[in-house]
């Protein structure tokens, strides 16, 4: 995502509904709208020279699970050279009997 990218990014979030992104920059509900979200952000984001994810806390219960932490990037961000920290949530189910986010 953060080199121009989106394939990556997509392709380990759920292919079935529901999936959603609570982001930083923009949330998007439902697959249609996740997808727009990532080609949004890989055409914003290029460069990126460093990221680090500082996991604070997780938990795994039954097919849910969740990761907490800080997301730490340097990247180009519409041609500007940016480094911030993000907190950053992710929860994840078992679908189709697989792991997945």
């Amino acid at each position: 995502m953060h080199n121009g990218d989106a394939g990556p990014r997509q392709a380990v979030w759920f292919q079935s509904e529901p999936v959603s992104v609570l982001g930083a920059w923009r949330n998007a509900i439902g697959r249609r709208e996740v997808e727009e979200l990532f080609a949004d952000l890989a055409l914003t984001l290029s460069d990126c020279t460093s990221y680090e994810f500082d996991l604070q806390v997780c938990d795994v219960v039954g097919d849910m699970a969740y990761t907490v932490g800080l997301e730490h990037t340097s990247v180009i961000v519409e041609g500007t050279p940016r480094t911030y920290t993000l907190r950053a949530t992710q929860v994840y189910r078992r679908e189709n009997d697989q792991p997945a986010s």
